[in-house]
C-alpha cells in the first residue's frame, strides 16, 4: 500500500474556528489528507509513522484530555509505523475512492488500520483531517490543536459537522487535480466516518450526488433530515456506547442495514482497538479505561467484522 499526503486550501471559505490566545488568525480553510492506494511496488519506499515527530509530541500532551484515561507519560506515540509506504508508485488502473472522516477529536491517522485494509483490497482511501476539531494537525504553518475540551455543546457540534461536510466536498472537488488522479475513478465514490465523522459522512452522502454509497460508524443522525435517502447506507453500532438512546432515536426511519458489535465500545472502530490493548498490557491504562474506550471483549472480532462488512458493502455498491 502506498501513501501520499496533501494539503488542500479552500480560498473561498474562511476557517470557522477561533484561534487560541497568542495564535494568529487562521485565514482560508486548509485540510490535510492522507491517500492510501494499491501500490505497484513498495521496495525502497519507507513505511510512514502513524504520527510525525511534531504530531507525536503534541499528542503526548493532549492524549489524556482528548481521550480520558490515556496515559500522560510513558508512551512514544511516534514509534508506531503504518503499512503505508511513502511515495510508492500506484498500481495502474482507475479504482473506487472512499473518503473517511474520523471521530470527533481524532486525527485522520487514527483511522489508518481500517483504511489500509480497504486500500489493500483495491480501493483508494482518502483520510481527511479536520483542523480545529482534530486533536492535532500538522499544517505548513505549524501544528493546529483541537478546540474541543470535553463533549461539544450543540452549537459546536453543528459547526463541526457543517465544517466536515464542506471539507469532504473540497476533497471531492480536488480529486481530479491530485497527482494520483490517474488511479481515481470519479464515478465510483463512497464515504465512511466514525462518530462525528459518521454524522458528516451521511450528511455528505445525502447532499452530494457524486457520492454513491456511505457507511456510518456509530454517528448520530439527528442534525439533518436523511430519512428520504435513496442511496446505499450501512450502519454500525456497539453495545457499550453511552449515547445509545440518542443513537437509536436518531436512526429511526433512516434506511440502511444495521450491524451491532457486542462486547465493544465507541472507539473500537479506529486504531484505539490496537493501541489500547498494548497500553493495558504495559500497565499504562486501567481495565476501566479499556472498557470505556473499546469495550471488555478482545477487539479482534469487532475489527474483523467491520473490515469484512465494509469491504463487502463497498465491493457491492462500487464494483
Amino acid at each position: 500500500v502506498g501513501l501520499r499526503t496533501f494539503v488542500l486550501t479552500d480560498p473561498s471559505r474562511p476557517d470557522p474556528w477561533k484561534p487560541g490566545p497568542g495564535e494568529p488568525a487562521f485565514g482560508a480553510r486548509q485540510v490535510v489528507i492522507g491517500v492510501l492506494y494499491p501500490a505497484r511496488t513498495v521496495r525502497g519506499f519507507p513505511r510512514a509513522p502513524q504520527l510525525t515527530p511534531a504530531e507525536a509530541g503534541v499528542f503526548a500532551e493532549l492524549a489524556p484530555h482528548v481521550r480520558p484515561g490515556l496515559p500522560a507519560a510513558g508512551v512514544d506515540w511516534g514509534a508506531t509505523l503504518t503499512h503505508g509506504h511513502v511515495g510508492a508508485p500506484p498500481l495502474p488502473g482507475r479504482r473506487p475512492v472512499l473518503l473517511y472522516s474520523p471521530g470527533g477529536g481524532d486525527s485522520r491517522t487514527l483511522g489508518t488500520t481500517l483504511a489500509e485494509d480497504l486500500a489493500s483490497h483495491g480501493r483508494v482511501v482518502v483520510l481527511v483531517d479536520h483542523p480545529g476539531d482534530a486533536s492535532q494537525v500538522e499544517l505548513p504553518g505549524g501544528i493546529r490543536v483541537t478546540v474541543l475540551r470535553g463533549e461539544p455543546d450543540p452549537a459546536t457540534f453543528r459547526t463541526m459537522v457543517d465544517t466536515r461536510v464542506a471539507d469532504l466536498r473540497l476533497v471531492l472537488d480536488r480529486l481530479g487535480s491530485l497527482p494520483l488522479a490517474p488511479v481515481v475513478d470519479p464515478d465510483r465514490i463512497g464515504v465512511y466516518g466514525h462518530s462525528a465523522g459518521g454524522t458528516a459522512a451521511v450528511s455528505a452522502l445525502a447532499g452530494d450526488d457524486r457520492i454513491a454509497a456511505g457507511a456510518n460508524l456509530e454517528g448520530y443522525l439527528d442534525l439533518d433530515p436523511v430519512d428520504g435517502l435513496d442511496r446505499p447506507l450501512l450502519h454500525f453500532r456497539t453495545d457499550g456506547f453511552e449515547g445509545a438512546a440518542r443513537l437509536t432515536a436518531s436512526w429511526a426511519g433512516v434506511p440502511g442495514r444495521r450491524v451491532r458489535l457486542t462486547g465493544s465500545n465507541h472507539w473500537v472502530f479506529g486504531d484505539h482497538a490496537f493501541l489500547v490493548p498494548q497500553l493495558r498490557a504495559a500497565g499504562l491504562v486501567t481495565a476501566g479505561t479499556r472498557d470505556a474506550l473499546i469495550g471488555p471483549a478482545r477487539p479482534a472480532a469487532a475489527v474483523s467484522s467491520v473490515r469484512r462488512e465494509l469491504r463487502s458493502f463497498f465491493a457491492r455498491h462500487l464494483p
